[in-house]
């Protein structure tokens, strides 16, 4: 055997797993392997293949590694060990038999550098990785290896870094959708919606049936208010994946963007009995409670959502509204002052502070914090005010009349 290349029988063993007819190729595999007393290198090479491909990972490495102590000069066989490894979990090792791999090997091997790459990265050493993965692509582009990269970028919040990896694949691979729909969520991370949509509509022209990509694009149209064009998208894209937590969550939002708080809160409450742990669906169950005035269940929801996420200041701004109509003014207080030691910047959140303040009799910090609300409307351009006004402008005319101020 060179590289994987079979002899004499190996003709039935390819035609059996081309076909894929494992257990007809297993069965000529045994028949080889007793004939030559286990001395022969291939059929121990495809047994080892055939064992990985079914979850037998360990198998497969014994395997492959007899089939090393037969032919130590074997590329192929070390490169197959190092996988075996590396999906063991046992990363540092693997890199030992990929450089040991790419000592034997004939020429640059695009492989050993990708899975080099993945290994670096799950160890978290990722300069070594991005260096092995930009070697994999100076010796042959993949798809693979430009996701890979972006997935470091990413995990390292340098977003604009990772859209620039996965718009030089697109160069090379225009009509992947999967990159596409990639593109586009990461614009969204960024704030640009307007690319993110266009992205992900390009994904959908090519694969319109995509869940992934019908769920971000629906995302985006219902960040712009529109409900009821948001719930088709949803409806295709629960045909593929009817067991998701986050579609049923954003279906959830829509039924509460329409007012239809009985349809809000069960899609809300199928998406965290599907994922129990997913902290922006407690806070969206709270945010509803709260609007029907169920402020029990409202604290319930949004003290869980503070537990899973304890660094998102709106849920403890939610949360002080709720106390606050449950008379407990002192937790209020101090929910208020967390979400402003978290987001101090937060207009809503101090205008919100100082009509509870206000309630409670304290006018002095109630003034206090108006006019932090006021400083921070007075930075913001016009559009922002206004999109500030549309959503709390009674707050802010009864917080006013009750402080005497303009």
């Amino acid at each position: 055997m060179d590289d994987g290349t079979s002899t004499s029988g190996g003709v039935g063993k390819l035609t059996s797993m081309l076909r894929r007819d494992y257990k007809e190729c297993l069965r000529l595999i045994e028949t080889q392997l007793k004939s030559c007393d286990g001395m022969c290198e291939y059929p121990l090479y495809v047994k080892g293949l055939i064992l990985r491909g079914q979850g037998k990972v360990q198998e497969a490495l014994e395997l492959f590694q007899a089939a090393t102590l037969l032919n130590p000069s074997n590329h192929a066989n070390l490169k197959q060990v190092g996988k075996c490894l590396f999906l063991l979990g046992k990363h540092s090792a693997s890199i030992d038999v990929l450089d040991e791999a790419m000592l034997c090997a004939r020429r640059e091997d695009w492989e050993i550098q990708h899975n080099k790459g993945l290994c670096f990265m799950f160890l978290k050493e990722y300069e070594k990785a991005l260096e092995a993965f930009q070697t994999a692509n100076s010796i042959q582009r993949h798809d693979s290896t430009f996701v890979e990269m972006g997935k470091i970028y990413t995990a390292t919040g340098d977003l604009k870094r990772a859209i620039e990896v996965y718009l030089e694949a697109l160069e090379f691979s225009p009509d992947n959708p999967e990159l596409l729909t990639t593109v586009g969520l990461l614009y969204l991370r960024d704030g640009e919606n307007f690319k993110a949509f266009e992205y992900l509509g390009n994904s959908l022209t090519r694969d319109p049936r995509n869940p992934k990509t019908i769920l971000a694009a629906g995302s985006v149209i219902q960040d712009h208010s529109d409900m009821d064009v948001a719930l088709v998208k949803y409806r295709v894209a629960a045909v593929k994946t009817p067991n998701s937590a986050q579609l049923w969550n954003n279906i959830g939002m829509c039924f509460f963007g329409k007012a239809r708080h009985v349809a809000a809160i069960a899609c809300l409450k199928r998406s965290l009995y599907l994922d129990p742990f997913q902290w922006i669906t407690a806070h969206n169950l709270g945010l509803v409670f709260m609007h029907t005035t169920q402020y029990a269940s409202a604290f319930h929801y949004l003290s869980t959502s503070i537990n899973l996420k304890p660094s998102f200041a709106a849920s403890y701004m939610y949360l002080a509204i709720v106390l606050s109509r449950l008379e407990d003014a002192e937790s209020a207080v101090a929910a208020y002052e967390k979400a402003l030691q978290l987001d101090p910047d937060d207009p809503v959140c101090h205008l919100n502070f100082a009509s509870t303040l206000h309630n409670i009799g304290e006018r002095e910090r109630a003034r206090a914090q108006f006019q932090s609300y006021t400083i921070l409307c007075s930075r913001m351009t016009s559009d922002e005010r206004r999109a500030l006004m549309e959503t709390c402008a009674e707050l802010h005319t009864q917080v006013s009349k009750m402080l005497q101020v303009n």
